[in-house]
């Protein structure tokens, strides 16, 4: 399984809809509308490199308000 961050950036009213859309999406784990440079950020994993762009992308973009999106994978520690 691939963790990945998915960080949007929406106006406020769009926010709360996308964290929505992005909460029933397969693979999310949490999301969250939160104040800042991103208005919403959701934590998701999938099991390959090619479900990372259709999770991220997709979803949020189909709720409309969408401004931009950047997945990120959390960098391991050891």
């Amino acid at each position: 399984m691939i963790a990945l961050y998915i960080l949007i950036q929406a106006g406020a009213g769009p926010a709360a809809i996308v964290t929505a859309a992005l909460g029933e999406a397969p693979g999310a784990a949490e999301t969250a509308s939160m104040a800042g440079p991103c208005d919403v950020i959701a934590r998701a994993g999938t099991p390959d490199t090619a479900g990372r762009a259709r999770l991220g992308a997709s979803r949020a973009r189909a709720s409309g308000g969408v401004m931009r999106t950047a997945g990120r994978r959390p960098v391991a520690r050891r």
